[in-house]
């Protein structure tokens, strides 16, 4: 006898979406924007097609745009003028960040701006801390990462995102902007950053690159799971808001541990060689491109992401209601 539960009864069109578990939304994007103090306007990232390093007097225009689709928060990376072994350009309150964050806030004060606080985009090493010698220094950076949380906080910042995975970074950042008197300011930490492959065209957009080395000593082991909830738990304590898994499509499995063990507002990045290979596949005529970016970012939430920076954002933003 033929069951009496039908499943595709659920599937025909005019039903199907009543029964939908996950829905993406243009609230969930955050877009990534590369600041560059060093140009005059935009210029295409080679080993990331269609995506553009921008001027700091074009970035009020990109964000605009980008709102006009219905995106409303944003992360700024920037390219700095000048680098030295200290990084001092990231915390300079005339910094490419810093006058990015005012041009912005100027013309898009709903904008929900959110900055990187790292090191590695302005120093020469470009490590993501304080070296010496071939150490890269933990204590000694976690002052230098308040000085900068605090920069970006007075010039506009609703959102700081510490990536470089120092220990102790999100207490020494929530230390620093409660006492500027910035508590309002919130931390989204990159608690469980993978030392991934995935990451080789976000240095060549930010030129963040590495002289010697690898970050394998402050990013995670990409074999750990176990490890991840151990992080997040620790930036918890020390005051996160927000929590991030990095990557996303290789890490799904740590999503859904992080955002079941913790239920706190959880991001994933969707990074740049996720991007690329879309794109580089794309052009081949591989596949379709707008499914498959949908069907990636469904996939991230679906795991338990409820933030998801993406640098397919305002191709995804045009189509989604």
């Amino acid at each position: 006898m033929f069951p009496k539960v039908r499943m595709r009864r659920l599937r025909r069109e005019k039903l199907r979406d009543l029964f939908r578990e996950t829905k993406l939304c243009k609230e969930d994007l955050i877009m990534p924007i590369f600041v560059d103090e060093n140009i005059s306007s935009p210029k295409e990232i080679p080993s990331m097609p269609d995506y553009y390093r921008i001027p700091i007097k074009m970035t009020a225009d990109e964000v605009g745009k980008a709102m006009e689709l219905g995106i409303k928060a944003f992360i700024l990376f920037g390219i700095p003028s000048h680098k030295d072994d200290l990084g001092s350009s990231a915390y300079d309150d005339n910094g490419v960040i810093q006058k990015a964050l005012r041009e912005i806030k100027r013309n898009h004060e709903d904008a929900v701006l959110i900055t990187d606080v790292c090191l590695c985009e302005y120093t020469t090493h470009g490590h993501c801390g304080i070296v010496k010698g071939y150490e890269i220094l933990n204590d000694a950076t976690l002052p230098i990462l308040g000085k900068i949380a605090v920069s970006h906080a007075k010039a506009g910042a609703d959102i700081v995102a510490p990536s470089g995975m120092m220990d102790g970074m999100v207490k020494a950042i929530r230390d620093s902007l409660d006492e500027n008197g910035f508590e309002n300011v919130l931390i989204m930490s990159y608690a469980a950053k993978y030392a991934s492959s995935f990451y080789s065209p976000f240095r060549d957009a930010a030129e963040s690159g590495y002289k010697f080395g690898d970050r394998k000593s402050y990013q995670m082991d990409i074999h750990n799971s176990d490890e991840a909830l151990r992080e997040v738990e620790l930036d918890l304590k020390e005051g996160a808001d927000i929590v991030m898994v990095k990557p996303a499509l290789c890490y799904l499995d740590v999503l859904r541990r992080v955002k079941e063990t913790f239920r706190v507002p959880t991001a994933a990045y969707n990074v740049s060689g996720e991007y690329s290979m879309v794109k580089a596949a794309s052009k081949m005529g591989w596949l379709n491109e707008r499914d498959v970016i949908y069907e990636i970012l469904v996939s991230i939430k679906r795991a338990g992401a409820d933030l998801i920076i993406t640098y397919h954002a305002k191709e995804v933003a045009e189509h989604l209601q």
